[in-house]
């Protein structure tokens, strides 16, 4: 695409903004941005890396839209009180949001690769992503987390990567709606759960998206998806799933501490043996969905099942911080039922007792998933584990407060699960360092705040003190 005007992004540290800003400075746009967190001296690091990018960054007080001419795209965190909209609206700005400006890069590509589901977008954009480029076609990735295989010291924020192929890939959000823009040449739908919508709307907007793809690669382990593949034409479908009949099957998983070997199975063919560096179930089914979209896009299965073996992982998704006095620390993204439970089932595969500290990513997510979230906790943490909840992430706006932390925790509570609700991020934190002896595995969990990062090291510098 052409870049003929300026780009504004308010929020430009989100972590949907932040690869989109970067992908259009990548493609010789000028782009400059805000961000509440940049005014509060929040993640330097990161904002350092935008302006070394040569992304012009502004305090968020309207003094950054300077001209009519500026698109200004707007996160969806961005309330028309805050002083750049106002600034935008005096103006006459054009107007776009993340989402109508990733789609629009998205289907002007030749070839689009759309990743939905809600669990492991993220990572399977980023095992496409480097399929692709492991296999010499130079795509451009819009991912919503930092891919390790592209993450140097000079650019530590690598969420995105900007190429000169014909492919654009992408993950797409269902929890706005913003999927229905999104017209794919290959879509992947890894799977249908409970998270920000209720599940009839959800299957309405992912078989819609499905249905204007020129192909779909579909989870069949997931009942919801299984129902949605059956609506797809034969010729335009492709299946995967683990241990039962599917175009592409993962058999004989042999688990790993950090990592997950299996064979993938085609009918006709050998089968062949894959070993991740990522681990768990949920990253075979992520492999599968990862190497199904590759071979539609039109690659072999044998060398995009070989490429995928060097995919390194991303940051926050079972990231291993380190580990002191025989005690583990991970940083995980696990925010919803299903997440979370991939997230306690890969650590239960293993000996000892798991320390959660879960922060909420919002008061309406607690008030839509409660029921799940609290039957997920009762069924999957272990006798012994110990659950801590901080109050959720507030980052400023307006919010209803009709579903707490000390809520779920009563819930889980109840269950007979230990459970405990420490308001302050802090004082969770170090009740569990304090409270940790060796074989445990503390794990961060939690979504929307980059900071949750910082707090895993920080925990990991106090165990080793």
């Amino acid at each position: 695409m052409e870049h003929r005007k300026p780009y504004f992004f308010v929020g430009i540290g989100g972590s949907g903004m932040m690869p989109l800003a970067m992908i259009l400075a990548g493609q010789g746009a000028r782009v400059a941005g805000s961000d509440r967190s940049l005014d509060q001296a929040r993640l330097p690091a990161k904002f350092d890396f935008l302006a070394r990018s040569g992304i012009a960054l502004f305090p968020q007080d309207g003094s950054g839209i300077g001209s009519s001419e500026q698109i200004v795209v707007a996160s969806a965190a961005i309330e028309e009180t805050v002083p750049d909209a106002r600034r935008a609206a005096e103006l006459g700005n054009a107007r776009m949001t993340r989402a109508e400006l990733n789609a629009r890069l998205f289907n002007a590509a030749p070839l689009s690769i759309g990743v939905a589901g809600t669990s492991g977008k993220s990572t399977v954009t980023g095992m496409i992503g480097w399929i692709l480029h492991a296999l010499g076609r130079d795509p451009t990735v819009m991912n919503g987390a930092v891919m390790k295989n592209f993450a140097t010291p000079d650019a530590p924020f690598a969420s995105a990567l900007v190429g000169a192929g014909r492919v654009y890939v992408s993950e797409v959000d269902e929890s706005d709606g913003s999927i229905a823009l999104y017209r794919p040449g290959v879509a992947v739908l890894n799977n249908v759960s409970l998270d920000h919508l209720p599940m009839d709307k959800l299957i309405e907007l992912f078989g819609a998206f499905i249905a204007r793809a020129g192909k779909a690669v579909i989870n069949l382990d997931n009942g919801e998806g299984a129902l949605l593949a059956a609506t797809m034409p034969r010729e335009r479908l492709r299946t995967f799933a683990i241990g039962a009949p599917a175009d592409l099957t993962a058999i004989n998983l042999r688990e790993q501490r950090y990592g997950i070997a299996f064979e993938l199975a085609r009918e006709g063919a050998a089968s062949i043996p894959v070993t991740l560096q990522v681990p768990g179930r949920h990253n075979v089914s992520n492999a599968l969905a990862a190497i199904g979209a590759a071979a539609a896009a039109g690659i072999a299965v044998e060398e995009a099942a070989q490429a995928i073996q060097g995919f390194q992982g991303l940051k926050r998704r079972f990231e291993l911080v380190g580990e002191a006095g025989g005690i583990a620390v991970i940083d995980d993204f696990g925010h919803n039922p299903d997440k979370i439970a991939a997230t306690l089932d890969t650590l239960h595969a293993f000996d000892g007792r798991l320390l959660l500290l879960f922060q909420p990513h919002g008061y309406g997510p607690l008030k839509v998933m409660r029921a799940e979230l609290v039957a997920m906790f009762a069924e999957k943490l272990g006798g012994e584990d110990v659950l801590v909840l901080p109050d959720p992430v507030y980052q400023g706006g307006t919010t209803s407060r009709e579903v707490t932390s000390a809520d779920i925790v009563a819930d889980v509570a109840a269950t007979g699960r230990n459970a405990l609700h420490i308001p302050d991020r802090a004082a969770a934190a170090a009740h569990l360092v304090a409270n940790a002896r060796a074989g445990d595995r503390i794990v961060v969990m939690g979504a929307r705040d980059d900071t949750l990062s910082h707090l895993a090291a920080e925990m990991l510098a106090q165990l080793a003190d």
